[in-house]
C-alpha cells in the first residue's frame, strides 16, 4: 500500500494505538505483539486494555467511535484486527487456503503474468494485506512484502505468527519475508554495486491504491465493487499522484535485473477500466471482467 495518509500520522512518527483483548489468558499474545513490534522498530505504541464487554457488532461500531487512536482487537481466537467504522479489518490468510492450494497459471491471472517459479525472488511493493502475496509465494518463491503503514505491517506481522503455527501452512510462511517500509525508500536503498551478491530481483508487483471510481466503467457501470476492506484502506492511504506513479514504475524497474536469458518483470494491478499507471504502455496485458495486470518487462 503506497501514498500518504489521510487519518493518522505519517511514517517516522510514533502512532499510538488501543489494543483491546477478550481474556486474561491472552498476555502471552499481547507480549508477542509487543516483541513484534520491537523486533521489526515498528513506531506504535500499544496501549492494552481487556475488554470485558460481549463483543457484538453494534459494541464494534461504539468502540470504533469511542478512541480517537487507532483501535485493534484481539479476539478469543488471538486474530488480530483493526475496527474501522465498526468493521474488523484483518488479512484473514486462513481464509485463502483452498484458493492457495489450487494455485497454478491456469487459475490466477497474477502468476500468469509474473511466470515465476520456485527458483524466482518476488517483491511485493504494495503489500497491503498480503493476499497477492501469499498466491506469490505458494508457486515455492521467496516474496519480499513491503507495506509502508505501520498498523498494516503489524496485522501482516501478526497474522504471520498466527498462521506459522498452523502445521499446513509453515513452509509458507517461512517464504514470505514482511518488511516496514516505503517502496521507494526500500528502492532507493539499493545499487547495482551494493547488491552485487544479493539474489536477483525477478518480479517486482505493484499494487498501488486505486482511486475509488476506477472500479467500474463510468458508461457501462460494469466492473468490480469496493469491497469493504478497501474502503477501509481507502481510510489510511490516497491514490498517488502521476509523478508518484512514474516514480514508483520507474524505481521497480530498475530493481528488476537481466540475468542470462531471464527477463525481469514488473507486474502492475489495476481494475480493469483503471487507466495505465502513469499513463505507460506495458509490454503486454493479462485481464478478466474485474482486473487487469499489466507487465513492465526489463
Amino acid at each position: 500500500m503506497t501514498a500518504s495518509r489521510t487519518d493518522f500520522k505519517e511514517s517516522g512518527h510514533i502512532m499510538h494505538c488501543q489494543l483491546l483483548y477478550v481474556s486474561e489468558s491472552q498476555a502471552v499474545q499481547v507480549e508477542s505483539l509487543q516483541a513484534l513490534i520491537a523486533e521489526h522498530k515498528l513506531p506504535l505504541v500499544l496501549i492494552a486494555e481487556i475488554l470485558v464487554d460481549k463483543i457484538t457488532q453494534k459494541r464494534r461500531q461504539q468502540l470504533s467511535q469511542e478512541f480517537t487512536q487507532p483501535v485493534l482487537l484481539l479476539d478469543d481466537k488471538n486474530k488480530l484486527s483493526w475496527l474501522s467504522d465498526g468493521l474488523s479489518v484483518t488479512p484473514e490468510w486462513d481464509k485463502l487456503q483452498r484458493r492457495v492450494v489450487s494455485a497454478g497459471r491456469k487459475s490466477e491471472l497474477l502468476l500468469q503474468a509474473t511466470r515465476i517459479t520456485a527458483d524466482s525472488y518476488v517483491i511485493d511493493a504494495t503489500a497491503g494485506f498480503g493476499h497477492d502475496s501469499l498466491i506469490l509465494a505458494s508457486t515455492g518463491a521467496q516474496v519480499t512484502m513491503l507495506e509502508q503503514q505501520p498498523l498494516m505491517a503489524l496485522l501482516l506481522l501478526a497474522e504471520q505468527l498466527r498462521m506459522s503455527a498452523l502445521p499446513n501452512w509453515q513452509k509458507l510462511m517461512a517464504r514470505l519475508h514482511i518488511i516496514n517500509t516505503n517502496a521507494l525508500s526500500y528502492f532507493a536503498s539499493f545499487d547495482n554495486e551494493s547488491t552485487a551478491n544479493e539474489q536477483a530481483v525477478d518480479v517486482v508487483y505493484l499494487d498501488p491504491m486505486f482511486p475509488k471510481d476506477s472500479y467500474q466503467d463510468s458508461k457501462t457501470g460494469k466492473g468490480a465493487k469496493v469491497g469493504k476492506h478497501m474502503q477501509a484502506l481507502h481510510q489510511l492511504a490516497r491514490p498517488p499522484t502521476l509523478d508518484e506513479e512514474l516514480q514508483l514504475l520507474q524505481s521497480a524497474q530498475k530493481m528488476v535485473r537481466q540475468q542470462g536469458l531471464k527477463q525481469g518483470r514488473v507486474i502492475v494491478k489495476r481494475p480493469q477500466f483503471a487507466p495505465l499507471l502513469a499513463h505507460l504502455a506495458p509490454t503486454e496485458s493479462w485481464s478478466n471482467e474485474a482486473l487487469r495486470f499489466d507487465g513492465y518487462f526489463v
